[in-house]
């Protein structure tokens, strides 16, 4: 194909986060939540914190349970502590990726490894297929350094975290659902193809300046989603932007969730609280 024909994805809707609390009190703002998860299949949500107030942080998120997905913790700034029921602990520290797997289950806890400054990151939800939502749990910490950074010559620095940009293969590759993560920093007046698979769910978060998809701006803090129209997205940025770009296969399974489980039908989330409560979760 070559790049005349090469089209992008136009932007179907905006969403503005939602300021919320969660853990033992953190602040933070929910971009992807639990109405958009049909849509955006496999993403279940995408929470952004973000904070140089310690009281906005400091309490962390204490032992809790999951089971029946994968979250994705990416750090831009600060230390996070991650401890769980299967023996893992790592410290997740600035650029820095933990993926986790809950499987049939897990308990841990995140704790800020810091009394100030600046806690900036992400969480993100990845749903499991119906198949392998019982499997064993499991847990990898990823460095920043072990991470793919490509800095190309216009100036536009790409870090693949799953998935694949151009010939580089990011740091996680996960057959379920095939994610694409990428986080994007785009220079003053610079633009990037992004291929994004035919038939994937899409949407892009811009957390920091502006971006324009086929002449529609995204302002900060807003999230993207992309119809599933095109070749993949084509951002560019004015004034310079960081931006995440997401993408999945979609499960096209039904999803059952209350708070930290997300199973397929009613019966599997008794059974998951009946499981924790009894001392069989994880």
């Amino acid at each position: 194909m070559t790049n005349s024909q090469w089209q992008s994805r136009t932007v179907e809707q905006q969403v503005s986060g939602m300021p919320t609390s969660d853990g033992a009190g953190v602040r933070l703002t929910r971009v992807l939540t639990q109405n958009l998860q049909r849509r955006l299949d496999p993403f279940l949500m995408l929470d952004e914190f973000r904070s140089d107030n310690p009281g906005d942080y400091i309490a962390g998120f204490p032992p809790h349970p999951h089971r029946g997905f994968e979250t994705v913790t990416y750090m831009l700034a600060g230390c996070m502590r991650h401890r769980d029921s299967g023996n893992n602990e790592g410290l997740l520290g600035p650029g820095g990726v933990q993926w986790m797997t809950a499987g049939r289950g897990i308990i841990h806890s995140e704790m800020p490894e810091q009394e100030d400054g600046l806690m900036h990151g992400f969480q993100l939800w990845i749903n499991l297929p119906a198949a392998r939502k019982m499997i064993p749990a499991a847990y990898r910490d990823i460095p920043a350094a072990e991470i793919p950074l490509l800095q190309e010559a216009d100036g536009v620095a790409v870090k693949v975290i799953a998935g694949q940009y151009r010939a580089q293969a990011g740091a996680i590759r996960q057959p379920d659902t095939e994610p694409l993560y990428l986080d994007l920093q785009l220079p003053a007046g610079g633009t990037r193809d992004i291929d994004i698979a035919a038939g994937h769910n899409a949407f892009v978060y811009v957390y920091h300046g502006s971006v324009s998809i086929e002449g529609v701006s995204v302002p900060q803090q807003r999230m993207a989603i992309l119809g599933n129209n095109g070749d993949g997205v084509r951002l560019h940025s004015d004034n310079g932007a960081s931006v995440l770009v997401l993408s999945g296969q979609p499960l096209r399974e039904p999803i059952a969730q209350y708070g930290p489980f997300v199973m397929n039908t009613r019966a599997e989330l008794e059974q998951a609280f009946a499981d924790y409560q009894q001392g069989r979760l994880a």
